[in-house]
């Protein structure tokens, strides 16, 4: 049982699932397949899994969970225990976070998600077109109980208590394109969806030669990717915001901690960090168990007044 809702992580106390299948296609980014997805909606407490649909049916699920990253080079990358994998997850799991997925079936073609737009707006729009399912199951939010730090050489990023989701993070680039290098949003009232899902992925011509070499950005062109040359911007379009660059690290960011299993009640503060800062938070912050707790909204009713409100159509 469950009813139909077009007006997506409107702030519910149960679980959502999309009201209907959606369908993306497109290359993908590192490995240049042509990648297809059928996403499906699940049942309460699935969670988001992907499906290897070109794989035998044995070994073809991957579970999108912090524990099963087994790579963060360049992208984040799932696999199960059969060593089935699925990479590039972080822009499509950033956008079940901005839109209050909660249960999903990935169906994939390939061992990579579509790289689309370089965003995670197109998946946005179809989730938000398509409309979310309320089902008759409780919501279930990580609350952060105590600060958590992960600090290596200069790079740092902290998890601490707070009453709603909220992320500070700053980039250093030595790149005269990029002049704006810090933002601090409280992701509620849609923030996310309106502010940061249409951040793209970027990457620097120099280093272009040297990836593609190492087998990487083999999918990689200027309609899916800011690339960056010394002081200028190459795409014809040039940036979607002055600060595009940062708001795409916070998109990364809000997808890698996503695969905690829920959505987090707390703040981040980062600096010079990625994808394996963002899982080797997750690591930490499940070991020390004195650090966090599972809480919903009947239970904390007053933490999640803000949080709960994360996108509106």
């Amino acid at each position: 049982m469950g009813r139909h809702s077009n007006r997506l992580g409107a702030g519910d106390k149960q679980q959502h699932t999309l009201a209907g299948e959606v369908c993306f296609e497109g290359v993908t980014l590192h490995k240049g397949f042509p990648g297809q997805l059928l996403i499906k909606p699940a049942l309460p407490n699935h969670g988001i899994v992907f499906k290897r649909t070109d794989l035998k049916a044995s070994e073809n699920l991957v579970i999108a969970k912090w524990d099963n990253v087994s790579n963060t080079a360049l992208c984040t990358t799932v696999s199960n225990e059969s060593g089935i994998s699925v990479s590039t997850i972080e822009h499509l799991m950033a956008a079940f976070a901005g839109c209050g997925v909660d249960n999903a079936l990935v169906e994939i073609n390939c061992p990579e998600v579509p790289i689309m737009d370089g965003s995670a707006r197109p998946f946005v729009d179809m989730f938000e077109k398509v409309g979310r399912y309320q089902q008759n199951a409780s919501r279930k939010y990580i609350k952060i109980l105590k600060p958590i730090k992960i600090l290596e050489n200069d790079a740092c990023i902290e998890l601490s208590p707070a009453k709603n989701f909220n992320i500070d993070f700053e980039i250093d680039f030595d790149s005269e394109a990029i002049k704006d290098t810090s933002l601090n949003i409280s992701l509620v009232n849609g923030a996310f969806n309106h502010e940061i899902s249409s951040a793209r992925t970027f990457g620097f011509l120099e280093d272009v030669d040297r990836m593609r070499l190492a087998g990487l950005g083999l999918g990689g062109s200027l309609k899916n990717v800011v690339v960056v040359d010394g002081s200028k911007v190459l795409n014809d379009d040039g940036l979607r915001f002055k600060d595009e660059f940062v708001r795409h690290k916070i998109l990364d960011c809000v997808g890698d901690l996503y695969l905690c299993g829920g959505p987090i009640i707390g703040s981040v503060k980062a600096y010079k960090t990625g994808h394996y800062f963002n899982n080797k938070l997750l690591r930490k912050l499940f070991s020390e168990k004195s650090s966090w707790k599972w809480a919903s909204q009947e239970a904390d009713h007053m933490f999640f007044e803000d949080q709960l409100k994360m996108a509106i159509a």
